[in-house]
């Protein structure tokens, strides 16, 4: 099968932008056809031509992902929702936009809909918990069109504080991380709030990154120093991926500047980053610290963020920080919340949550996140997320992008906030606008090197052949909310708001290789520590394997 994009403005981050013909041959890109003939021809006069989205931080799947589902029953709009509607119902001003999702946090079947119709074709759920990895993966591999793949949650699992804290050799650290990267079958580590989730365990309800913890008396400085060395000597593709301690504590950039400290110039990716960048100053004691993050990005070259943005309107927040999720239970609306602890590895804390324009603090968390984007220099380390649904769900990024590319539409929203915030924050003063090509590197290009995915985020020769093609609006939210046409592998699966096939997908794994001493040793620990056999958690590669579901390695 080969398709002919004929005349369309190919936008990649990689190349200059420029007008030309673009040819899918089978699931693969090439600027010229081997093959004088093609199969398929679509003229694209006025519109351009990017790659697939990817979107590195969006929790799409695992247990604390069903109970968000579960927390709030009465927002599930009910009957047909405007996607499910036939097109002869629909009018005009409805195709430009995208519909009101069914609830904050929607099914699997809908999340890959919603993914695909804005012209996204990756998506990586950043907090798998060891001891639900396998249901995880299923509902990942029931999320129609998207690749995924799975960073998993380290740092508070009992066994690796309990060696750290033993002072083990740090080359068994690095096979212990090899071991469960490849037995829960995901591409990254994450670590949220280093020690601080079983901390609260114990009764603590602080731990800052030189705080010890009270049992094993070992600091999140600690685990993060042994970590990231971990991440560095597997040559994972994808750095460790830190939510830093204290999220939303007035004075926190200090324990982020503590954090990057830490890894001691290895590659760090600071995740929902505006929850991490408060001062104290300000006539309510909340200030934003948005410049020294971004200085301190903008200055070293191992460091990354998302900035998990947050939209007004109703969602619900669900994070593995039970420690911080407990401490803002009185602040959930509607008032309900669940906590949770996981197999001695984790927890989890749920609270829905509303964000309202005339409320300070919420304010100022708009203005924070809008500033990390607009201070931090290079699109390829600054990366679009809502951290869904905790800051807004994801189908906020056509408005966001909107945000960043129009400084008038910014300040039309910004003149609406609590009059502290108009008053004290540097936004107004902000006046870049991101450029088309900028906003494409920071949704395709970027999101690809980051998770070392060689073959897409670009329209290169070679590449995979997962294209969206967006007709030229004046309006980047209307254009951005409802691609012309979406490919993946080269089929075409989406037009003019109609899913025309589904698409065979991909599970993203670290290829890692598992020292067999450490199998050994585990199943002799395992399960003395966690009271079950080590090979009960163990998810064999062909348990991700169907008929229209494979396997890729990511690379570095």
């Amino acid at each position: 099968m080969i398709t002919r994009l004929v005349g369309g403005e190919c936008i990649d981050g990689v190349s200059k932008s420029e007008v030309r013909d673009l040819y899918l041959v089978q699931d693969t890109i090439f600027s010229v056809s081997k093959d004088a003939r093609s199969d398929a021809e679509y003229n694209l006069s006025n519109h351009i031509v990017v790659a697939g989205g990817i979107d590195l931080h969006t929790h799409i799947g695992g247990g604390k992902v069903n109970i968000a589902r579960l927390l709030l029953p009465e927002m599930v709009r009910h009957g047909r929702s405007q996607s499910e509607r036939t097109e002869s119902e629909r009018t005009e001003k409805e195709w430009k936009k995208i519909a009101p999702l069914s609830s904050p946090v929607p099914g699997t079947w809908e999340t890959g809909r919603r993914y695909l119709e804005m012209g996204y074709t990756a998506c990586f759920e950043p907090a798998v918990l060891p001891a639900n990895a396998r249901h995880a993966h299923a509902e990942m591999a029931d999320t129609p069109w998207l690749d995924t793949g799975g960073f998993l949650l380290l740092g508070n699992d009992r066994l690796l504080l309990e060696w750290i804290s033993k002072g083990v050799p740090q080359s068994q650290i690095n096979d212990y991380v090899a071991w469960m990267i490849r037995a829960h079958q995901c591409c990254a580590v994450k670590v949220v709030n280093a020690g601080g989730i079983d901390a609260f365990k114990f009764n603590q309800r602080h731990l800052d990154v030189d705080e010890k913890h009270w049992y094993f008396s070992i600091t999140p400085r600690q685990i993060l120093q042994s970590l990231s060395h971990a991440v560095e000597s597997l040559c994972l593709a994808h750095p460790l991926h830190v939510h830093c301690s204290n999220l939303g504590v007035a004075g926190n950039i200090a324990s982020t500047m503590a954090t990057i400290d830490a890894v001691e110039g290895r590659r760090l990716h600071l995740t929902h980053a505006q929850f991490h960048c408060y001062g104290t100053e300000g006539p309510h004691g909340y200030c934003s610290a948005a410049k020294v993050l971004a200085d301190r990005v903008n200055a070293e070259s191992n460091l990354s963020i998302d900035v998990g943005q947050m939209q007004f309107g109703q969602t619900v927040t669900l994070s593995g920080d039970t420690m911080h999720q407990f401490a803002n239970r009185k602040l959930a609306r509607p008032r309900k919340s669940i906590f949770q602890d996981l197999e001695c590895q984790a927890g989890c804390g749920v609270l829905p949550f509303k964000y309202r324009q005339d409320q300070y603090v919420h304010s100022l968390l708009w203005a924070i996140g809008l500033e990390l984007f607009l201070r931090i220099e290079d699109p390829l380390r600054v990366f679009l997320t809502t951290d869904h649904p905790n800051g807004a769900p994801f189908t906020a990024y056509p408005h966001l992008i909107h945000l960043l590319m129009s400084y008038d539409f910014r300040m039309s929203i910004f003149e609406r906030l609590h009059a502290d915030v108009q008053r004290t924050s540097s936004l107004a003063s902000l006046k870049r606008e991101y450029s088309l090509d900028e906003i494409i590197k920071m949704t395709r290009l970027g999101p690809a090197r980051a998770l070392g995915l060689s073959n897409r985020g670009s329209l290169s020769d070679g590449g995979l052949a997962d294209v969206v093609v967006y007709e030229r609006c004046q309006n980047p939210e209307h254009m951005f909310a409802r691609p012309k046409m979406v490919f993946r592998r080269g089929n075409l699966v989406y037009r003019d708001g109609e899913f025309l096939a589904t698409a065979s997908k991909s599970t993203i794994v670290a290829n890692v290789e598992i020292d067999s001493t450490m199998d050994v040793t585990l199943k002799k620990v395992w399960p003395m520590q966690y009271g079950y056999s080590s090979d009960l958690i163990r998810i064999h590669q062909d348990e991700l394997l169907s008929e229209q579901r494979n396997i890729e390695f990511t690379s570095r």
